[in-house]
């Protein structure tokens, strides 16, 4: 199962970014826990929260019945810990 697939740049996620907030596009079947954990062991940082929504995906013909659905985190840290990958 992939972890975060990608991180999330818009406005809002880069507002967030000064608050200590990340956001991100993970797998849909991801847990608040797993994540949680995962973030935790892979940048040696402290969760302090985690907000998970889906966002469905908008149909694009008639013929694709299926609508996917995807999955967005914003993970807040601690005020002393931060991920290196981001700009703050």
């Amino acid at each position: 199962m992939d972890k975060p697939k990608n991180q999330l740049i818009t406005e809002k996620s880069i507002r967030l970014l000064q608050q200590n907030q990340y956001t991100f596009h993970v797998d849909s079947k991801l847990t608040k826990t797993e994540m949680k954990n995962w973030i935790e062991q892979i940048f040696d940082v402290k969760v302090e929260g985690i907000n998970s929504s889906r966002v469905r995906t908008k149909k694009k013909t008639r013929l694709n019945s299926n609508s996917k659905s995807k999955k967005k985190m914003i993970i807040k840290l601690r005020s002393d810990s931060f991920i290196p990958l981001f700009l703050n």
